[in-house]
C-alpha cells in the first residue's frame, strides 16, 4: 500500500470504521518493518474500542518471532492478549491432509 498516494490512509480509515476486524491466517509469513508498523497502528487504534478476531495455525508462542522487532512485538501482543478470549482447537489430522 503506497503512503504517498493516500491509498494507505483510505484503507486504514476503512479498517478503523469496522466494528469487527478478522485477521485470518496470522503469521503465515514474517512481518517486514512496514507491515509491523501498519499492524501496530491498526491494533493501537482498535485497542479497547472494537472487536478483533485473529485466526492462526501458528502457536501464540511463535507470534513474537513472526512479528519481529522485540519492542514492537511486545506492544502488539500486549494489546492483543490483554483482554482476549482465547480458543485453541485441537484435533486429529485426517488421512491425506497435511
Amino acid at each position: 500500500m503506497a503512503k504517498s498516494d493516500r491509498s494507505y490512509i483510505k484503507e486504514i480509515t476503512k479498517i478503523e470504521r469496522q466494528h469487527l476486524l478478522v485477521l485470518d491466517d496470522f503469521g503465515i509469513q514474517r512481518f517486514d518493518a512496514q507491515s509491523r508498523a501498519t499492524l501496530m497502528e491498526i491494533i493501537e487504534d482498535r485497542h479497547g474500542k472494537v472487536s478483533l478476531i485473529i485466526t492462526s495455525q501458528l502457536p501464540i508462542s511463535k507470534w513474537h518471532e513472526v512479528i519481529g522487532e522485540k519492542t514492537i512485538a511486545d506492544a502488539i501482543l500486549d494489546r492483543i492478549v490483554h483482554d482476549a478470549h482465547r480458543i485453541e482447537l485441537k484435533g486429529r489430522r485426517r488421512a491425506g491432509n497435511r
